[in-house]
């Protein structure tokens, strides 16, 4: 079974420092984050800086900056946050993502985009109306009238107008054009990619971190509260095409996301149905499928799929007449990352532990039951 992830640096393993009330007079000179973000705080777009580390990375954090530093001006934030920063990220990420800047400059000193509309993303433009009316109520009631869930862990939805894919097909194209022509070498969203498009290399991550922010996110906190926690952090969105003269399909395989959004953007052709064979935890990620977690789904266009990064998937077939264009949007928190390292208990949603821990339960019913029984008969059982 093979396991692709796309290899970008989300951050290291230590978590930068918080705010305690027994702090001492030299830990207050010393820079530190609040223990949680402000939810209600507009960050601020550091882009226009010259700074070692990316704005979307800043942005980020500036949610967890203590309250006497919101009001700071972006420079006093931006190095507030750096000193921080510059003790967790290692030289080789710094000039990782000091060569990611100047390449997004190149693309965008360059690049001319043609649908402008979606760099500004409108959600009363491209969003269904009854979608937007679904995330406005903020329900569990208000969701399931959108939302159907044909298997566990799997929930498929309409939340885009027609006219967002159409914009969307002809963005691509355009910048399938450019590369063409310019011969200019893009990163691709994974390793076996040759004609997929990372977003974020175009500007487009700005749209995605507004659907990720306010649309996903209150379903996730609903459906998957395990996973998405107080927020997510940060994502990788990518379009991807597949078929005979485009890029093969992946095996089965994890998501590197707690959270994965499928929007199928267009198909031509039987065929292309996704498979889904059950949830893992990285311990149990090479495990065997078991009959009952087998679930087979038609995507159709338009249609959006939500599921756990960890919910294994990958075509069901490979059908070469069938041609097809997605969507992805991989949703991530780091901080359910960082703690399932220290979990001990066997994770809910991970099929194989929810197995193992069935087996664990009845072995230890069976032994007590055993010991009442030779109770019971003095010792002779």
């Amino acid at each position: 079974m093979a396991l692709d992830g796309d290899e970008t640096v989300v951050g290291g393993d230590s978590q930068p420092p918080v705010t305690t009330a027994a702090a001492t007079t030299e830990e207050k000179a010393i820079a530190r984050l609040s223990p949680f973000p402000n939810m209600e705080h507009i960050s601020d777009n550091y882009g226009d800086l010259e700074l070692e580390y990316s704005s979307a990375m800043l942005s980020s954090l500036e949610k967890y900056l203590p309250p006497e530093m919101l009001t700071a001006t972006r420079e006093e934030k931006a190095k507030f946050m750096s000193d921080i920063l510059r003790k967790y990220i290692s030289r080789d990420e710094c000039s990782k993502a000091k060569w990611c800047k100047n390449y997004w400059q190149k693309i965008k000193s360059n690049y001319q985009p043609l649908s402008r509309e979606l760099y500004n993303f409108d959600p009363e433009l491209f969003l269904l109306p009854s979608f937007r009316k679904a995330i406005s109520e903020n329900t569990k009631e208000s969701f399931r009238r959108i939302i159907s869930e044909p298997f566990p862990g799997v929930l498929v939805f309409q939340m885009f107008q027609p006219d967002f894919f159409q914009k969307l097909i002809v963005e691509v194209e355009n910048i399938g054009k450019w590369v063409h022509e310019t011969n200019f070498p893009i990163r691709r969203p994974y390793h076996m990619s040759k004609y997929g498009v990372a977003f974020v290399d175009f500007g487009l991550d700005i749209m995605l971190q507004q659907l990720m922010e306010e649309f996903l996110f209150p379903i996730c906190k609903v459906f998957f509260p395990e996973e998405c926690g107080a927020m997510f952090d940060s994502h990788h969105g990518y379009y991807i095409e597949n078929g005979e003269d485009r890029d093969p399909p992946l095996g089965y395989h994890l998501d590197d996301s707690e959270i994965t959004l499928n929007v199928c953007v267009r198909k031509q052709f039987e065929g292309g149905e996704i498979s889904f064979i059950g949830t893992r935890c990285l311990r149990h990620k090479r495990t065997d499928v078991k009959p009952e977690e087998v679930f087979h789904y038609c995507h159709s266009p338009g249609q959006a799929i939500l599921h756990r990064g960890r919910h294994r998937h990958g075509p069901r077939a490979n059908t070469p007449s069938c041609s097809r264009a997605n969507m992805i949007l991989c949703c991530r928190n780091s901080l359910f990352r960082e703690m399932e390292k220290y979990e001990k208990d066997f994770p809910e949603w991970c099929n194989e532990c929810a197995h193992e821990k069935k087996e664990k339960e009845s072995q230890s019913l069976a032994a007590k039951r055993k010991g009442m029984i030779r109770i019971a008969t003095g010792g002779k059982a």
